[in-house]
């Protein structure tokens, strides 16, 4: 394991030793002051493939329900792009809240690794007009403000992209755990260079209608979001629609993204109305997508070239379900995705499987 390894894996369990009581949560319901822990797998396999974006892997942790105060240190720092009363006059304007008193903040941490593999794995090097082989691993750190109606969340990310991701390993051990071929061409992937980011999604919720005092709802929870950074910079938009059974109130992210949580965020709807949950989710995308490192190269190493032309735009559907159980929740979305460089030959598809605990 590289020493950038070693870092970010061990930077993940920092907060474990920082958090502190919350001193309001006699004030909040039990519920709203327990943690979510959330992994997130993507791969292409469920689609019958195994090239491209090929596998990726999400463990989160979040908190439950506090005032600003009691927020983590190394989170709190964030909160200049919350949109609350105290952050930048640009994120008050783009995403501020109407009353302030109803402001809940919760922080996190993440762990992430992306894998990214071209089609043709037999060959002993990387194959031109397909994907370049790339891995990048990050650790994340986030701070997340919401009302009854809103979240704000930003996300640090500092991580590796090329070897020290461990991304050819990690394949190799699960190629070898099935019995499946490996990729031959690991040696030429995009060379590691550290990465750092800012990510930051706002989400809004809206109730079309619901029937039995809200035992059969259909929503929708838009977003927008930023990425400014050395692994990626982008922007995007988009929106989920659920129909379902005891329909969780919360912001969940139903597939692996840049801020992917688990998150019970509303306070006045109580608690769920029952120990079971269930529903059925689709949803679109679009990106506009101006740097890369896994289509582009590493930003600070102008000698590498990858061959690859990425494209601007890129769009997505995707659909799925969900069940819940008490404080445990499963669930899949599949996702088409379009082309994301110039030479890649079709559009590519992928499942996520998420895992949901609250305590």
């Amino acid at each position: 394991m590289s020493k950038w390894t070693g870092l970010l894996a061990a930077g993940l369990f920092a907060w474990s030793g920082l958090v502190r009581a919350d001193p309001a949560a006699a004030e909040r319901p039990s519920w709203a002051t327990k943690s979510y822990l959330a992994f997130y797998l993507d791969n292409d396999v469920f689609g019958g493939s195994d090239a491209n974006y090929t596998n990726g892997a999400r463990l989160a942790w979040i908190s439950g329900a506090m005032d600003f105060e009691d927020v983590g240190p190394f989170q709190s720092w964030l909160r200049p792009f919350t949109g609350d009363s105290k952050s930048l006059p640009l994120f008050q304007a783009l995403t501020g809240f109407d009353d302030m008193d109803r402001v809940d903040y919760h922080f996190g941490a993440s762990l992430t690794q992306l894998m990214f593999t071209p089609e043709s794995w037999w060959v002993y090097g990387q194959p031109p007009l397909q994907r370049p082989y790339a891995g990048w691993l990050g650790l994340g750190l986030s701070l997340h403000a919401k009302d009854d109606e809103v979240l704000n969340a930003v996300e640090f990310t500092i991580g590796v992209v090329g070897k020290d991701s461990q991304a050819e390993p990690t394949q190799d051990f699960i190629h070898d755990l099935v019995e499946i071929q490996k990729f031959n061409g690991w040696d030429y992937q995009v060379p590691s260079e550290l990465t750092v980011d800012m990510s930051l999604v706002q989400k809004r919720r809206m109730v079309f209608f619901s029937m039995g005092d809200g035992a059969i709802r259909l929503d929708a929870i838009g977003e927008w979001g930023l990425r400014l950074g050395s692994f990626r910079t982008k922007a995007h938009i988009g929106g989920t629609f659920r129909l379902g059974y005891n329909l969780p109130p919360d912001f969940t992210d139903p597939r692996l993204s840049d801020t992917a949580y688990a998150q019970r965020y509303f306070r006045d709807e109580g608690d769920y109305g029952g120990p079971w949950s269930a529903y059925l989710l689709f949803g679109v995308t679009g990106r506009a997508v101006a740097y890369d490192a896994t289509i582009d190269g590493p930003m600070f190493e102008s000698n590498f070239k990858t061959g690859s032309h990425r494209e601007p735009f890129v769009g997505e559907f995707f659909a799925g379900f969900g069940v819940r159980y008490e404080d445990y929740e499963v669930g899949y979305a599949h996702t088409f995705r379009s082309r994301e460089f110039k030479e890649q030959s079709e559009v590519h598809d992928f499942g996520t499987l998420a895992l949901r605990m609250r305590f």
